[in-house]
């Protein structure tokens, strides 16, 4: 699954560390779906859309 979670940290100016805060999840996790070794849960995949305040089809997108 592609992500936009990298691109929308950094327009909000938060470190990997601040985002996983505002989520309850470690810095790793945040890394790991930044990079895409990881895919979150949908009650996660919502509470990430949540704190950028966008629909979370604008964040998420399955891989072709």
């Amino acid at each position: 699954m592609k992500n936009r979670l990298r691109e929308l940290r950094a327009e909000s100016s938060w470190s990997q560390n601040e985002l996983a805060t505002r989520l309850g999840v470690s810095r790793q996790t945040v890394n790991a779906i930044e990079t895409s070794k990881y895919d979150p849960s949908l009650p996660l995949a919502f509470k990430i859309a949540e704190v950028f305040g966008k629909p979370i089809e604008e964040l998420f997108t399955p891989e072709e």
